[in-house]
């Protein structure tokens, strides 16, 4: 099998296989390659979605004046998502909005809840998860789109009308809530209450003091004095603090510093000369910190933390004052300021007890809104492994505790199956944040959680002792671990020894582990393996910012891998999972060979707890064979009819034989790397 021969495939086989799809044989259109869906014209996916869900549904889902209901709907817990076999995808490395539904016709509904990185018009770098606006990010308008649906001439309503379309397929969509902006971004400057804020004079902070802000506010409305509005013909508050008075509408306050929204090259003018205006004055936001002990900052007075602008300015990065082994300053990033300082913030010590409402009512508010308009059914947390508190997790967490948690909570009053699935990386206890993270998701009412596995080679002592950890967790607590296959977000060069092999026994136990939620990224499916790095424009991470120049750089579009091997197991994987999944959906595991923490074995088997139907077995060594491999009976009151082969990820035909029995032990002689395989209790 090889990359031309999947394309030769599709060509001489679309008909028929698309004919199967709108017919509904089946969920998806398997064996078409993700590069080639994106060559779909906007009428054969029309004519696809309108055979097999009816063309009045479709025309309302393009209609970003309706609201096709979630598949959710009526639904009152979160229980849903921690089951989910979620897809992420990063709009940018395919372009727009509208390629969500062309790359989701090559998916199986099996794969039922789709994550969008963050959607928002980004900052400095281009990052995706530096939010310089709440507003929609432009890049992702389709052309083709809205010449062939002239009604669709804003990237909001395509949005829409995509999550539409996604719900009306079945699927549930999920946004990312991001706790923090880019430094510099329309929220900050609008609002630089809900901030923390330093003065900076060459390579020393002046001041951090607590209220900070108030002179900030006093110099953004100097800067409007001198400047004038952005667009002629409207007026504005008298002073500072009818200007950032909470009566006065943030619109209208974003209208006055930087004008209207579609004019993005005005706004993106004025926020800089609103930035280098507060330059004169050292204001500065205080950057993001990530990992122990958080807090005290100090200029990185190094020549390599030094940046000069085209005008002379020079802008200097920051470090932690006495850092531990995780401790990370994001300086394109500034958090929100959720609580009070103690001592007028001069040992950069946070007050947990006195909460910032105005602050929280405001995050949470936009978050809802933004939920409300699209009509998404979760949100990835983004970072929601941070816990500031030195002592660790509290005995009890309020309503302020976290703000994921008021965020989840605020959407529940009007949605209440809203889940929440956490970006954390279940590592131990004061490494990545203080206290326990399993404690600490417990208490942010998190419903499922990242986790780590798909940064471990398959099978490796590493992986096998974190995957047998995950049971437990999912077993004995309120969130479920995923079973990562891969993330967008990670997929760069330091992470290929993870994929070099055993990825079909990565994606064989994420899809049948019926009662272990698991999360796929775009483009794994064909992902080619690295030996040695491959150019940027072959990993998805490389496009969750923009950069030109050095080694992240990227100068071109996202290349899709050429794994045709991968690719066409996993599609008959997929096929299998259509046939499979529904019949036990909804059923509890029962494992005859668990994960083995000492990685003593790699083989895993489990079945159905209540009525077991199936056996699936997979070999986590993704390199050497397993021999000679004995599983055990499922235990119950009843003798259970003999073995049958249904499916290997490897093989295309397998023998007819059931599998020899000795009364205790069911015998297994061979099992290739990597390999997955089902059997069937009787024929």
């Amino acid at each position: 099998m090889n990359y031309p021969s999947l394309k030769s495939h599709w060509h001489a086989n679309a008909s028929a296989i698309t004919a199967s799809y709108q017919e509904g044989k089946a969920s998806f259109l398997p064996f078409l390659l993700p590069e080639l869906a994106l060559e779909l014209t906007t009428s054969q996916v029309i004519q696809a979605l309108s055979s097999r869900l009816g063309r009045g549904l479709v025309l309302d889902a393009l209609d970003p004046q309706q609201t096709i209901p979630s598949p959710l709907a009526g639904l009152r817990t979160t229980n849903w998502i921690k089951r989910t076999n979620m897809v992420g995808i990063n709009v940018r490395t395919i372009q727009n909005f509208w390629n969500i539904i062309k790359y989701m016709l090559t998916v199986p509904e099996a794969q039922q809840s789709v994550h969008l990185l963050p959607i928002w018009e980004p900052g400095v770098v281009a990052s995706l998860y530096g939010m310089a606006s709440w507003n929609i990010n432009p890049e992702f308008f389709s052309q083709e789109l809205y010449e062939a649906y002239p009604h669709l001439d804003t990237v909001e309503k395509q949005l829409k009308a995509v999550v539409n379309l996604l719900h009306a397929t079945g699927r549930t969509v999920g946004m990312d809530v991001i706790p923090h902006t880019d430094r510099y971004s329309e929220i900050v400057l609008g609002n630089p209450r809900h901030f923390e804020w330093l003065q900076r004079r060459d390579d020393r902070i002046t001041s951090h003091r607590a209220n900070l802000h108030e002179e900030v506010e006093q110099s953004v409305f100097r800067f409007l004095r001198e400047q004038g509005p952005a667009r002629d013909g409207i007026d504005g508050p008298a002073n500072a603090r009818d200007l950032f008075s909470p009566d006065y509408p943030e619109s209208a306050r974003l209208e006055l510093l930087f004008g209207n929204p579609p004019d993005y090259g005005r706004r993106a003018q004025r926020r800089g000369w609103l930035m280098k205006h507060l330059y004169k004055d050292g204001f500065e936001p205080v950057p993001a910190t990530m990992g122990p002990p958080y807090r005290g900052l100090e200029v990185d007075t190094s020549e390599k933390a030094k940046t000069v602008d085209s005008e002379g300015h020079i802008w200097r990065e920051y470090k932690i004052s006495k850092p531990q082994e995780m401790s990370r300053v994001f300086g394109p990033l500034t958090r929100y300021k959720l609580y009070e300082r103690l001592n007028d913030n001069k040992d950069w010590e946070i007050d947990f007890s006195k909460p910032r409402h105005a602050t929280w009512d405001y995050a949470c508010q936009h978050f809802y809104l933004i939920q409300q308009e699209y009509n998404f059914d979760f949100m990835r947390g983004d970072m929601s492994h941070v816990q500031m508190r030195p002592e660790g997790v509290p005995a009890q967490a309020d309503n302020y505790y976290d703000l994921h948690k008021a965020v989840r909570a605020h959407v529940r009053q009007a949605k209440p199956y809203f889940g929440y699935f956490a970006e954390t990386f279940l590592v131990g206890p004061g490494f990545i944040a203080y206290g326990n993270e399993v404690d600490h998701l417990e208490q942010a009412d998190a419903d499922s959680t990242l986790g780590d596995l798909q940064s471990m080679v398959v099978g490796s002592p590493k992986f096998m002792q974190n995957f047998r950890w995950y049971l437990d967790i999912l077993k004995g607590r309120d969130f479920a671990p995923n079973f990562t296959v891969m993330t967008g977000d990670k997929d760069d060069p330091r992470f290929d020894e993870f994929y070099l092999a055993g990825n079909e026994a990565r994606f064989f136990t994420a899809l049948f582990l019926t009662d272990m939620p698991s999360y796929m990224a775009l483009g794994f499916e064909c992902r080619d393996p690295h030996p040695t790095p491959a150019p940027n424009e072959h990993y998805t991470k490389l496009y969750v910012f923009r950069i030109s120049e050095g080694d992240k750089a990227t100068r071109g579009p996202f290349v899709f891998g050429k794994n045709a091997l991968l690719f066409h197991r996993l599609s008959r994987l997929r096929l299998a999972a259509e046939q499979i999944l529904p019949q036990i959906i909804s059923a509890d595991t029962h494992w005859l060979l668990p994960p083995d923490a000492t990685a003593a074995t790699r083989v895993i088997a489990w079945t159905q707890a209540a009525r077991p139907q199936y056996l699936f077995v997979a070999n986590l060594d993704g390199n050497e064979p397993a021999v000679n491999i004995k599983i055990p009976q499922s235990k119950g009151p009843e003798k259970m009819p003999p073995l049958y082969p249904y499916f290997s990820t490897h093989q295309e035909k397998m023998k007819a034989e059931p599998l020899f029995f000795n009364g205790k032990q069911y015998q297994l002689d061979r099992l290739e790397g990597g390999e997955g395989r089902v059997y069937m209790w009787g024929q």
